[in-house]
């Protein structure tokens, strides 16, 4: 019977050692190609990695974080909506923070270390004074006037005193500080870079001033994005995301470079053609 595989036509011969130069030419192409298809597929791995599937936490990953909140009477009744969703993100972010609430007087509520789910109590005294929240310490009394200084500072002796190796601060504010508590900001912020503590700032629609202010002081990738609200949720669900060229055009080298190996390293293969009658 014939075998349903068809075997293909070969030519017994002893004298294969009749073709070194294009048995070494073969051996360098599938040498050649076959690496470079390993390190195409390298490179494509390495792009993937790169690339954001989420937006990146407000605390930065692997540190413990203290979060600094400004209460005071330059924040208005917009703003609080806006902390509410931080103190939202940070939950679902399952971050390792601290809290510090500030005016000109900066408080202590949370140590470094609590898990961020503990800021669920705190959201419904987040709401603005003319809505008569319940009593508590963010009272006229204490929402006075602003001085940021102080509250990093404080932050910073948190993490110190509780021996936090990997710290870093999350300034919730409208960036809006006493002029003359500017010069001990610059201070303040100096000495968390010296210290290697991260400083992140999420501002609350700062005037121009003080975001030039701290635009000097800080790099540019210490400002975190607000979360957007409902409206600009649907906006940015509506946006495409541009596709991820770099690991397009790797996998279009990898398909070559492929094609090239079956075409120029495959086996020798002798022809033959008829001969005239």
């Amino acid at each position: 019977m014939w075998s349903r595989r068809r075997r293909r036509d070969v030519v017994d011969t002893h004298d294969a050692n009749a073709f070194p130069a294009a048995a070494w030419r073969a051996w360098i192409l599938r040498v050649a190609l076959g690496t470079a298809a390993v390190a195409l597929v390298i490179a494509s791995a390495a792009s993937a990695r790169g690339l954001e599937t989420r937006e990146p936490g407000l605390i930065p990953s692997g540190t413990t974080g203290v979060v600094v909140v400004d209460l005071s009477l330059s924040i208005a009744d917009e703003d609080y909506e806006a902390v509410r969703r931080a103190f939202r993100r940070l939950v679902a972010e399952n971050a390792s923070i601290g809290l510090v609430v500030f005016s000109d007087v900066a408080y202590e509520l949370l140590p470094p270390g609590t898990p961020a789910s503990e800021l669920r109590p705190m959201l419904r005294l987040l709401v603005p004074p003319r809505l008569g929240p319940p009593v508590n310490p963010w009272t006229q009394t204490f929402r006075a006037g602003t001085m940021i200084s102080s509250s990093l500072e404080l932050a910073r002796r948190m993490l110190e005193r509780d021996g936090v190796r990997s710290g870093a601060i999350l300034l919730v504010s409208d960036l809006e500080t006493a002029p003359d508590d500017v010069p001990a900001l610059a201070r303040t912020v100096e000495g968390l870079r010296q210290s290697s503590i991260e400083l992140r700032v999420l501002g609350l629609a700062p005037s121009t001033d003080a975001q030039l202010l701290f635009q000097g002081l800080l790099q540019e990738d210490a400002f975190a994005a607000p979360e957007p609200g409902a409206e600009d949720r649907e906006v940015a669900g509506e946006t495409r995301v541009p596709a991820p060229r770099t690991l397009l055009l790797l996998g279009v080298c990898f398909l070559l470079a492929l094609t090239a190996h079956e075409l120029f390293a495959g086996t020798l293969a002798i022809t033959h053609t008829r001969s005239s009658a």
